[in-house]
Protein backbone atom coordinates (compact mmCIF):
# COMPACT_ATOMS: atom_id res chain seq x y z
CA UNK A 1 0.00 0.00 0.00
CA UNK A 2 2.83 2.32 0.83
CA UNK A 3 4.46 1.51 -2.49
CA UNK A 4 1.24 2.29 -4.38
CA UNK A 5 0.97 5.74 -2.83
CA UNK A 6 4.58 6.33 -3.70
CA UNK A 7 4.04 5.33 -7.32
CA UNK A 8 0.99 7.53 -7.75
CA UNK A 9 2.79 10.50 -6.35
CA UNK A 10 5.83 10.19 -8.63
CA UNK A 11 4.12 9.04 -11.81
CA UNK A 12 6.35 7.42 -14.43
CA UNK A 13 9.47 7.67 -12.29
CA UNK A 14 7.95 5.16 -9.89
CA UNK A 15 8.65 2.18 -12.13
CA UNK A 16 11.10 -0.33 -10.78
CA UNK A 17 12.99 -1.08 -13.97
CA UNK A 18 15.28 1.44 -15.70
CA UNK A 19 14.41 -0.12 -19.06
CA UNK A 20 10.70 0.65 -18.59
CA UNK A 21 11.22 4.30 -17.67
CA UNK A 22 11.79 5.36 -21.28
CA UNK A 23 9.29 3.08 -22.97
CA UNK A 24 6.24 2.97 -20.71
CA UNK A 25 3.97 5.78 -19.78
CA UNK A 26 2.31 6.09 -16.45
CA UNK A 27 -1.43 5.58 -16.43
CA UNK A 28 -1.66 8.38 -13.84
CA UNK A 29 -0.19 11.17 -16.09
CA UNK A 30 -1.88 12.49 -19.27
CA UNK A 31 -0.05 12.05 -22.56
CA UNK A 32 0.32 15.75 -23.17
CA UNK A 33 2.31 16.09 -19.97
CA UNK A 34 5.00 13.62 -20.98
CA UNK A 35 8.54 14.74 -21.63
CA UNK A 36 9.72 15.94 -25.07
CA UNK A 37 11.52 12.70 -25.91
CA UNK A 38 8.18 10.94 -26.23
CA UNK A 39 6.87 13.32 -28.93
CA UNK A 40 6.31 11.86 -32.35
CA UNK A 41 8.80 12.53 -35.15
CA UNK A 42 6.12 14.64 -36.81
CA UNK A 43 6.05 16.95 -33.81
CA UNK A 44 9.83 17.24 -33.85
CA UNK A 45 9.81 18.47 -37.46
CA UNK A 46 7.48 21.42 -36.72
CA UNK A 47 9.07 24.88 -36.98
CA UNK A 48 10.11 26.36 -33.61
CA UNK A 49 7.77 29.30 -34.12
CA UNK A 50 4.77 26.96 -33.87
CA UNK A 51 5.41 26.60 -30.17
CA UNK A 52 5.39 30.41 -29.70
CA UNK A 53 2.51 31.40 -31.90
CA UNK A 54 1.70 34.67 -30.08
CA UNK A 55 5.30 35.87 -30.15
CA UNK A 56 5.86 34.98 -33.80
CA UNK A 57 2.75 36.87 -34.83
CA UNK A 58 4.78 40.06 -34.49
CA UNK A 59 7.11 38.89 -37.26
CA UNK A 60 4.52 37.64 -39.72
CA UNK A 61 4.41 38.76 -43.32
CA UNK A 62 0.71 39.60 -43.14
CA UNK A 63 0.53 43.39 -43.76
CA UNK A 64 -2.62 43.81 -41.67
CA UNK A 65 -1.09 42.09 -38.68
CA UNK A 66 2.19 43.96 -39.13
CA UNK A 67 0.43 47.33 -39.11
CA UNK A 68 -1.42 46.47 -35.92
CA UNK A 69 1.73 45.22 -34.23
CA UNK A 70 3.67 48.31 -35.31
CA UNK A 71 1.14 50.52 -33.53
CA UNK A 72 1.46 48.46 -30.38
CA UNK A 73 5.26 48.57 -30.57
CA UNK A 74 5.28 52.35 -31.01
CA UNK A 75 2.96 52.74 -28.03
CA UNK A 76 5.13 50.52 -25.81
CA UNK A 77 8.32 52.30 -26.82
CA UNK A 78 6.73 55.71 -26.17
CA UNK A 79 5.56 54.50 -22.77
CA UNK A 80 9.07 53.31 -21.88
CA UNK A 81 10.62 56.61 -22.98
CA UNK A 82 8.10 58.59 -20.91
CA UNK A 83 8.77 56.44 -17.84
CA UNK A 84 12.52 56.94 -18.29
CA UNK A 85 12.17 60.72 -18.53
CA UNK A 86 10.05 60.82 -15.39
CA UNK A 87 12.54 58.64 -13.52
CA UNK A 88 15.49 60.82 -14.53
CA UNK A 89 13.61 63.98 -13.56
CA UNK A 90 12.71 62.48 -10.17
CA UNK A 91 16.29 61.47 -9.47
CA UNK A 92 17.63 64.89 -10.42
CA UNK A 93 15.00 66.58 -8.31
CA UNK A 94 15.98 64.53 -5.28
CA UNK A 95 19.64 65.23 -5.83
CA UNK A 96 18.89 68.94 -5.84
CA UNK A 97 16.70 68.83 -2.72
CA UNK A 98 17.74 71.50 -0.21
CA UNK A 99 17.95 68.99 2.63
CA UNK A 100 20.40 66.65 0.89
CA UNK A 101 23.94 67.71 1.69
CA UNK A 102 27.33 66.07 1.31
CA UNK A 103 29.56 65.80 4.33
CA UNK A 104 33.26 66.63 4.08
CA UNK A 105 34.70 66.00 7.51
CA UNK A 106 32.66 68.21 9.85
CA UNK A 107 31.63 70.57 7.03
CA UNK A 108 28.38 70.09 5.13
CA UNK A 109 28.23 71.13 1.47
CA UNK A 110 24.63 71.72 0.42
CA UNK A 111 23.47 72.25 -3.18
CA UNK A 112 22.33 75.70 -4.21
CA UNK A 113 18.55 75.77 -4.54
CA UNK A 114 16.39 78.71 -5.46
CA UNK A 115 14.23 79.63 -2.52
CA UNK A 116 10.49 79.57 -3.01
CA UNK A 117 8.86 82.93 -2.42
CA UNK A 118 5.91 81.22 -0.78
CA UNK A 119 8.07 80.37 2.25
CA UNK A 120 7.72 83.93 3.49
CA UNK A 121 4.12 84.50 2.44
CA UNK A 122 1.00 84.14 4.51
CA UNK A 123 -0.30 80.65 3.68
CA UNK A 124 -3.88 81.70 4.33
CA UNK A 125 -4.77 84.56 2.03
CA UNK A 126 -8.19 84.85 3.62
CA UNK A 127 -6.65 86.00 6.89
CA UNK A 128 -6.01 89.42 5.37
CA UNK A 129 -9.71 90.14 5.72
CA UNK A 130 -9.94 88.92 9.31
CA UNK A 131 -10.56 91.43 12.06
CA UNK A 132 -9.51 91.07 15.72
CA UNK A 133 -12.44 89.94 17.82
CA UNK A 134 -10.71 90.51 21.16
CA UNK A 135 -10.01 94.22 20.94
CA UNK A 136 -11.60 96.36 23.61
CA UNK A 137 -14.63 98.18 22.32
CA UNK A 138 -14.51 101.94 22.72
CA UNK A 139 -17.33 103.30 24.84
CA UNK A 140 -18.14 99.91 26.34
CA UNK A 141 -19.76 100.00 29.77
CA UNK A 142 -17.65 98.42 32.49
CA UNK A 143 -19.16 95.43 34.27
CA UNK A 144 -16.56 95.63 37.05
CA UNK A 145 -18.21 95.55 40.49
CA UNK A 146 -17.45 98.06 43.23
CA UNK A 147 -14.24 97.58 45.21
CA UNK A 148 -16.19 96.62 48.31
CA UNK A 149 -17.91 93.85 46.35
CA UNK A 150 -14.73 92.02 45.40
CA UNK A 151 -14.52 88.43 46.59
CA UNK A 152 -10.91 88.80 47.68
CA UNK A 153 -7.36 89.08 46.38
CA UNK A 154 -5.29 86.57 44.47
CA UNK A 155 -1.53 86.56 44.05
CA UNK A 156 0.64 84.49 41.69
CA UNK A 157 4.29 83.97 40.85
CA UNK A 158 4.86 83.85 37.09
CA UNK A 159 7.40 81.05 36.62
CA UNK A 160 9.63 79.94 33.75
CA UNK A 161 10.96 81.99 30.87
CA UNK A 162 9.38 85.13 29.46
CA UNK A 163 6.94 83.19 27.27
CA UNK A 164 5.68 81.09 30.20
CA UNK A 165 5.47 84.20 32.35
CA UNK A 166 3.28 85.94 29.77
CA UNK A 167 0.94 82.97 29.70
CA UNK A 168 0.75 82.93 33.51
CA UNK A 169 -0.07 86.64 33.61
CA UNK A 170 -2.84 86.21 31.01
CA UNK A 171 -4.26 83.30 32.98
CA UNK A 172 -4.10 85.23 36.25
CA UNK A 173 -6.21 88.06 34.79
CA UNK A 174 -8.69 85.51 33.44
CA UNK A 175 -8.95 83.68 36.79
CA UNK A 176 -9.50 86.97 38.61
CA UNK A 177 -12.34 87.71 36.20
CA UNK A 178 -13.87 84.26 36.70
CA UNK A 179 -13.90 84.61 40.50
CA UNK A 180 -14.65 88.36 40.60
CA UNK A 181 -11.43 88.82 42.55
CA UNK A 182 -8.81 91.56 42.66
CA UNK A 183 -5.46 90.67 41.13
CA UNK A 184 -2.26 91.72 42.85
CA UNK A 185 0.37 92.60 40.26
CA UNK A 186 2.09 89.29 39.42
CA UNK A 187 5.69 88.73 40.47
CA UNK A 188 8.19 87.30 37.99
CA UNK A 189 9.71 84.43 39.91
CA UNK A 190 13.48 84.13 39.88
CA UNK A 191 14.29 81.22 37.61
CA UNK A 192 16.64 78.57 39.00
CA UNK A 193 18.50 78.48 35.68
CA UNK A 194 18.68 82.13 34.65
CA UNK A 195 18.99 83.58 38.18
CA UNK A 196 17.31 86.69 36.80
CA UNK A 197 16.19 89.41 39.22
CA UNK A 198 14.03 91.23 36.62
CA UNK A 199 10.70 92.52 37.92
CA UNK A 200 7.37 93.05 36.16
CA UNK A 201 7.90 96.80 36.00
CA UNK A 202 11.36 96.31 34.45
CA UNK A 203 9.79 94.77 31.33
CA UNK A 204 6.17 95.87 31.02
CA UNK A 205 4.40 99.20 31.28
CA UNK A 206 2.50 98.79 34.57
CA UNK A 207 0.35 101.92 34.20
CA UNK A 208 -0.81 100.83 30.74
CA UNK A 209 -1.45 97.29 32.00
CA UNK A 210 -3.71 98.44 34.84
CA UNK A 211 -5.46 101.15 32.85
CA UNK A 212 -6.18 98.98 29.81
CA UNK A 213 -7.87 96.30 31.93
CA UNK A 214 -9.69 98.64 34.30
CA UNK A 215 -13.08 97.77 32.79
CA UNK A 216 -12.46 94.03 33.08
CA UNK A 217 -10.46 93.26 36.22
CA UNK A 218 -9.34 95.32 39.19
CA UNK A 219 -5.55 95.19 39.52
CA UNK A 220 -3.46 96.63 42.39
CA UNK A 221 0.28 97.14 42.47
CA UNK A 222 0.97 95.57 45.84
CA UNK A 223 -0.53 93.59 48.68
CA UNK A 224 -3.03 95.69 50.66
CA UNK A 225 -1.62 97.49 53.67
CA UNK A 226 -4.14 95.95 56.04
CA UNK A 227 -2.55 92.55 55.40
CA UNK A 228 0.50 92.82 57.62
CA UNK A 229 2.02 89.34 57.38
CA UNK A 230 3.16 89.47 53.75
CA UNK A 231 5.76 86.76 54.31
CA UNK A 232 2.92 84.36 55.00
CA UNK A 233 1.96 84.30 51.34
CA UNK A 234 3.60 81.36 49.52
CA UNK A 235 4.99 80.09 52.82
CA UNK A 236 1.85 79.24 54.75
CA UNK A 237 -0.35 76.39 53.59
CA UNK A 238 -3.33 78.30 54.95
CA UNK A 239 -2.76 81.03 52.37
CA UNK A 240 -1.85 78.89 49.37
CA UNK A 241 -3.98 76.89 46.93
CA UNK A 242 -1.82 74.04 45.67
CA UNK A 243 -4.25 71.51 44.27
CA UNK A 244 -5.09 73.23 40.97
CA UNK A 245 -4.73 70.72 38.10
CA UNK A 246 -3.22 71.62 34.76
CA UNK A 247 -5.63 73.16 32.23
CA UNK A 248 -8.36 73.33 34.86
CA UNK A 249 -11.83 74.46 33.72
CA UNK A 250 -13.40 77.69 34.88
CA UNK A 251 -15.84 75.76 37.04
CA UNK A 252 -12.98 74.30 39.08
CA UNK A 253 -12.03 77.78 40.29
CA UNK A 254 -15.64 78.61 41.15
CA UNK A 255 -16.16 75.38 43.10
CA UNK A 256 -12.78 74.91 44.79
CA UNK A 257 -10.75 78.13 44.85
CA UNK A 258 -13.37 80.84 45.24
CA UNK A 259 -14.63 79.59 48.65
CA UNK A 260 -11.12 79.79 50.09
CA UNK A 261 -10.56 83.25 48.62
CA UNK A 262 -13.79 84.46 50.25
CA UNK A 263 -12.76 82.94 53.54
CA UNK A 264 -9.15 84.14 53.74
CA UNK A 265 -9.54 87.33 51.63
CA UNK A 266 -6.03 86.90 50.20
CA UNK A 267 -4.79 83.66 48.64
CA UNK A 268 -1.71 82.70 46.64
CA UNK A 269 -2.10 80.24 43.76
CA UNK A 270 0.89 77.91 43.49
CA UNK A 271 2.03 76.56 41.13
CA UNK A 272 0.41 78.52 38.34
CA UNK A 273 1.94 77.16 35.13
CA UNK A 274 -0.78 76.16 32.64
CA UNK A 275 -3.45 76.09 35.36
CA UNK A 276 -6.32 77.29 33.15
CA UNK A 277 -7.72 75.46 30.14
CA UNK A 278 -8.80 76.87 26.81
CA UNK A 279 -11.66 74.72 25.50
CA UNK A 280 -13.35 74.46 28.91
CA UNK A 281 -13.74 78.17 29.67
CA UNK A 282 -16.26 80.72 28.32
CA UNK A 283 -15.35 82.42 25.05
CA UNK A 284 -15.38 85.83 26.75
CA UNK A 285 -12.60 84.65 29.07
CA UNK A 286 -10.49 83.58 26.11
CA UNK A 287 -11.07 86.95 24.47
CA UNK A 288 -9.94 88.60 27.67
CA UNK A 289 -6.74 86.56 27.61
CA UNK A 290 -6.12 87.75 24.05
CA UNK A 291 -6.55 91.36 25.12
CA UNK A 292 -4.06 90.85 27.92
CA UNK A 293 -1.48 89.21 25.68
CA UNK A 294 -1.69 91.48 22.65
CA UNK A 295 -2.81 94.78 24.13
CA UNK A 296 -2.41 95.08 27.90
CA UNK A 297 1.11 93.62 28.13
CA UNK A 298 3.14 96.35 26.49
CA UNK A 299 6.93 96.44 26.63
CA UNK A 300 8.69 99.49 27.96
CA UNK A 301 9.84 102.00 25.29
CA UNK A 302 13.52 101.09 25.74
CA UNK A 303 12.80 97.43 25.04
CA UNK A 304 10.67 98.23 21.99
CA UNK A 305 13.43 100.45 20.59
CA UNK A 306 15.96 97.68 21.11
CA UNK A 307 13.74 95.17 19.31
CA UNK A 308 13.18 97.55 16.40
CA UNK A 309 16.94 98.05 16.10
CA UNK A 310 17.60 94.30 16.12
CA UNK A 311 14.93 93.67 13.47
CA UNK A 312 16.30 96.45 11.27
CA UNK A 313 19.85 95.13 11.47
CA UNK A 314 18.77 91.58 10.68
CA UNK A 315 16.86 92.71 7.58
CA UNK A 316 19.77 94.80 6.29
CA UNK A 317 22.70 92.48 6.98
CA UNK A 318 23.09 91.66 3.28
CA UNK A 319 22.43 95.18 2.02
CA UNK A 320 18.84 94.40 1.06
CA UNK A 321 15.66 94.43 3.07
CA UNK A 322 15.44 90.66 3.37
CA UNK A 323 13.18 88.58 5.59
CA UNK A 324 14.77 86.69 8.44
CA UNK A 325 13.89 83.97 10.91
CA UNK A 326 13.99 84.23 14.71
CA UNK A 327 14.76 80.77 16.04
CA UNK A 328 14.36 79.78 19.68
CA UNK A 329 16.23 76.50 20.03
CA UNK A 330 15.07 75.66 23.59
CA UNK A 331 18.27 73.69 24.09
CA UNK A 332 19.74 75.40 27.14
CA UNK A 333 21.19 73.39 29.99
CA UNK A 334 18.06 73.81 32.09
CA UNK A 335 15.76 72.56 29.33
CA UNK A 336 18.00 69.59 28.57
CA UNK A 337 18.19 68.70 32.24
CA UNK A 338 14.46 69.09 32.87
CA UNK A 339 13.58 66.96 29.84
CA UNK A 340 15.42 63.94 31.30
CA UNK A 341 16.21 62.91 27.72
CA UNK A 342 19.49 61.38 26.63
CA UNK A 343 21.64 63.21 24.08
CA UNK A 344 24.86 62.17 22.42
CA UNK A 345 27.87 63.34 24.41
CA UNK A 346 31.04 62.27 26.15
CA UNK A 347 31.07 60.19 29.29
CA UNK A 348 32.12 63.23 31.32
CA UNK A 349 29.23 65.29 29.92
CA UNK A 350 26.73 62.60 30.86
CA UNK A 351 28.17 62.37 34.39
CA UNK A 352 27.98 66.14 34.86
CA UNK A 353 24.38 66.23 33.58
CA UNK A 354 23.43 63.37 35.93
CA UNK A 355 24.80 65.31 38.92
CA UNK A 356 22.99 68.43 37.77
CA UNK A 357 19.66 66.60 37.50
CA UNK A 358 20.17 64.96 40.86
CA UNK A 359 20.71 68.37 42.46
CA UNK A 360 17.89 70.26 40.75
CA UNK A 361 15.21 67.56 40.56
CA UNK A 362 16.00 65.04 43.30
CA UNK A 363 12.48 63.57 43.43
CA UNK A 364 12.45 62.74 39.74
CA UNK A 365 16.05 61.61 39.69
CA UNK A 366 15.85 59.16 42.63
CA UNK A 367 18.84 56.89 42.06
CA UNK A 368 18.95 57.40 38.30
CA UNK A 369 18.49 53.71 37.46
CA UNK A 370 15.17 54.22 35.69
CA UNK A 371 16.20 57.22 33.61
CA UNK A 372 17.79 55.42 30.65
CA UNK A 373 14.62 53.53 29.75
CA UNK A 374 12.59 56.70 30.30
CA UNK A 375 14.89 58.66 27.99
CA UNK A 376 14.52 56.09 25.20
CA UNK A 377 10.74 56.09 25.54
CA UNK A 378 10.52 59.88 25.41
CA UNK A 379 12.71 59.95 22.31
CA UNK A 380 10.42 57.50 20.51
CA UNK A 381 7.37 59.56 21.47
CA UNK A 382 8.94 62.81 20.22
CA UNK A 383 8.89 64.46 23.64
CA UNK A 384 12.53 65.56 23.73
CA UNK A 385 13.95 68.98 22.78
CA UNK A 386 15.32 69.06 19.25
CA UNK A 387 19.07 69.36 18.93
CA UNK A 388 20.38 72.21 16.73
CA UNK A 389 21.38 69.71 14.03
CA UNK A 390 17.87 68.23 14.00
CA UNK A 391 16.36 71.69 13.69
CA UNK A 392 18.66 72.38 10.73
CA UNK A 393 17.48 69.25 8.91
CA UNK A 394 13.83 70.21 9.45
CA UNK A 395 14.39 73.72 8.12
CA UNK A 396 16.17 72.29 5.07
CA UNK A 397 13.30 69.90 4.44
CA UNK A 398 10.87 72.82 4.59
CA UNK A 399 12.79 74.48 1.77
CA UNK A 400 14.86 77.13 3.53
CA UNK A 401 18.22 77.58 1.81
CA UNK A 402 21.63 78.16 3.33
CA UNK A 403 21.32 81.87 2.53
CA UNK A 404 18.47 82.24 5.06
CA UNK A 405 19.11 84.83 7.75
CA UNK A 406 18.58 83.30 11.20
CA UNK A 407 18.63 85.08 14.54
CA UNK A 408 19.09 82.58 17.38
CA UNK A 409 16.86 83.93 20.14
CA UNK A 410 17.95 81.74 23.02
CA UNK A 411 20.44 81.53 25.83
CA UNK A 412 23.66 79.58 25.96
CA UNK A 413 23.14 76.38 23.98
CA UNK A 414 24.03 73.22 25.88
CA UNK A 415 27.17 71.74 24.36
CA UNK A 416 28.48 75.06 23.04
CA UNK A 417 29.98 75.45 19.57
CA UNK A 418 30.28 71.70 18.97
CA UNK A 419 26.53 71.30 19.37
CA UNK A 420 25.85 74.34 17.18
CA UNK A 421 28.22 73.25 14.38
CA UNK A 422 25.67 71.29 12.26
CA UNK A 423 23.20 74.20 12.32
CA UNK A 424 25.89 76.74 11.48
CA UNK A 425 27.26 74.59 8.64
CA UNK A 426 23.85 74.29 7.00
CA UNK A 427 22.91 77.94 7.69
CA UNK A 428 26.08 80.06 7.80
CA UNK A 429 24.11 83.35 8.06
CA UNK A 430 23.52 82.71 11.74
CA UNK A 431 23.52 85.48 14.37
CA UNK A 432 23.72 84.90 18.11
CA UNK A 433 22.59 87.50 20.68
CA UNK A 434 26.12 87.85 22.06
CA UNK A 435 27.44 88.64 18.57
CA UNK A 436 24.84 91.23 17.59
CA UNK A 437 26.82 94.18 19.10
CA UNK A 438 23.74 96.23 19.78
CA UNK A 439 24.36 99.26 21.99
Amino acid sequence: MAELRHSSSLGARATSSPMKRDGDSSPLIPDNDLSDDRHSPKDRDRPPCSHFHHLCSFFTDDPRVSLHNSKISIFLVSLLILAGVISVFTILNKLNSPYLCKKDGIVLHCPHVKESASLWENPYSSTTSWKPCAERRDGAISDLPHENETNGYIFIHAEGGLNQQRIAICNAVAVAKIMNATLILPVLKQDQIWKDQTKFEDIFDVDHFIDYLKDDVRIVRDIPEWFTDKAELFSSIRRTVKNIPKYAPAQFYIDNVLPRVKEKKIMALKPFVDRLGYDNVPSEINKLRCRVNYHALKFLPDIEQMSDLLASRMRNRTGNSNPYMALHLRFEKGMVGLSFCDFVGTRDEKAIMAEYRKKEWPRRYKNGSHLWQLALQKRKEGRCPLEPGEVAVILRAMGYTKETQIYVASGQVYGGQNRMAPLRNMFPNLVRPLHSHVH
